[in-house]
């Protein structure tokens, strides 16, 4: 008898690695790619925001700095280089000094009423309304509406003849008002246009950190016997402190670059016969669209811009206070 003995199974055949890899896609040229795409692809995100802000941010702020230095007339174009004399010009011009004033007192008569406005029709909306959404999208259609729709409205509801807000004053027997002639009473008719514009976004904003805070808090106050006042003083407003400054910053720099509503607020568009309102913007558009006057216009620019980084980095410093007084 015999017996069959196990044949030996041949080798495999020996893999080529190194060409199959580089053919699959796994060799080292790939990893590079794979490395450089890891690498790149975040700048390339926000690449686009970045060349948008140098060609309409960073760069016209640049010219206006070399305009500002110069004698740079509006038909002739740029003349010789003056240096600083354009911002010794404006500094020690009365104009300049009457918008600044004009401009602290729109700005500070707008924004103030405004956030204590915007915060208690936030906490109004905050609460389980009828049609909740129909009121909410009310307080958003005055910012929808153009300003130029607005300033014409509001001119007129503040005239000094025929006006409505005077007639409406004389029937229950109070002297008419001089709302393009008094100062004061000028800077009331704008800022009432400022408000009337803005005071509906900034409840929104408002109302949406409001609700992000935690219900838990309410119910436990509710509890201990914490009137709604009350929660609304101690747990609302403390909660609402970093969305509270980001609205006080941006009706900050939106005050201090108001145009559109003194512009329109006559007819002529120069502030007043005696620059009653004339801001800064409007004391801007002047020198440059009126008296042809580049040099300092660009001057003016550049010292409006100043302003808003001045009171923008006094907020900064406030808030930070603020939040490290929390963390404590």
């Amino acid at each position: 008898m015999t017996v069959a003995t196990p044949t030996q199974a041949p080798a495999p055949a020996p893999q080529r690695a190194g060409r199959r890899g580089r053919r699959g896609g796994d060799g080292p040229g790939r990893g590079r790619l794979g490395r450089l795409d890891h690498a790149v692809s975040p700048y390339a995100y926000i690449a686009p925001f970045f060349i948008l802000f140098f060609v309409t941010g960073l760069f016209p702020l640049i010219y206006t700095g070399w305009v500002a230095l110069h004698d740079w007339d509006q038909i002739m174009g740029q003349g010789a280089f003056v240096g600083a004399q354009n911002f010794v010009d404006v500094l020690t011009g009365d104009d300049f000094w009457t918008a600044l004033v004009n401009t602290v007192s729109i700005f500070v008569l707008s924004s103030v009423p405004q956030v204590l406005a915007a915060l208690a029709i936030a906490g109004l909306l905050d609460h389980k309304l009828r049609a909740a959404t129909f009121w909410r999208m009310g307080v958003l259609l005055p910012y929808v509406v153009a300003p130029v729709a607005v300033a014409l409205i509001f001119s007129n509801l503040f005239a000094d003849r025929f006006g409505l807000i005077n007639t409406l004053l004389e029937t229950v027997g109070v002297e008419p008002v001089r709302w393009h002639s008094d100062r004061l009473a000028s800077h009331v008719a704008i800022a009432t246009m400022v408000n009337f514009r803005w005071t509906g976004y900034n409840a929104l904003i408002l109302l949406a950190a409001m609700q992000a805070i935690p219900r838990d808090l309410y119910e436990a106050a509710a509890i201990d016997g914490a009137s709604g006042l009350r929660r609304f003083v101690s747990i609302t407003i403390p909660m609402l402190r970093p969305t509270m400054i980001f609205v006080i910053i941006t009706s900050t720099i939106g005050g201090l670059q108001i145009f559109d509503e003194a512009k329109m607020y006559d007819q002529y568009g120069r502030g007043g016969s005696d620059g009653q309102w004339q801001t800064l913007t409007l004391y801007l558009y002047e020198l440059g669209w009126t008296r042809a006057d580049f040099g300092r216009a660009s001057a003016v620019a550049v010292l409006l811009f100043l302003l808003i980084v001045a009171i923008g980095l006094v907020n900064f410093a406030f808030s930070r206070r603020i939040a490290s007084e929390e963390s404590r």
